[in-house]
């Protein structure tokens, strides 16, 4: 993990990668992230039909619910000691590459991008993020991502 003081001290760190830890990705998740949005499109939460006519016979993650992992996951690659706050600014692009069928294995690659200072001591952190799957090529997301965290 990336440990540092302020948020002005990650500029240091522009380009480099930082690779996290598997999450598995089950059915229970997925049926909770249907629930909390609404979206109970049977190639999410129906198993048995899924089972018959699913390429691979299993049920798909919600590509929003593979966006929505960006924080958690990358509350485990970085953090900053020294700030009073943090926002979500947006996303320039967000792909969504390749289905997580569920029992699946992800994880975040970020890669720090760019940098911008803002009023009230904050810096604009702009990170190229992909969330990989166990065994798979092709990543599940590419997204481009803003947030901005405050001294």
């Amino acid at each position: 993990m990336l440990v540092v003081e302020t948020p002005q001290d990650l500029k240091a760190h522009k380009g480099e990668e930082l690779v996290g830890d598997w999450l598995e990705i089950t059915q229970e998740r997925i049926n909770q992230f249907a629930e909390a949005t609404g979206d109970h499109q049977w190639i999410h939460v129906d198993v048995e039909k899924a089972a018959k006519e699913m390429p691979g016979g299993k049920t798909i993650a919600h590509g929003f619910l593979t966006l929505s992992l960006l924080p958690m996951l990358g509350q485990q690659l970085w953090k900053v000691n020294k700030t009073s706050r943090g926002i979500n600014y947006g996303s320039n692009k967000v792909r969504f590459t390749n289905t997580v069928p569920s029992g699946s294995r992800v994880r975040l690659m970020l890669t720090f991008q760019d940098f911008e200072d803002m009023e009230g001591d904050g810096v604009k952190i702009t990170g190229r993020n992909i969330i990989a799957i166990a065994g798979q090529d092709r990543p599940a997301l590419v997204a481009e991502t803003i947030s901005i965290l405050y001294a």
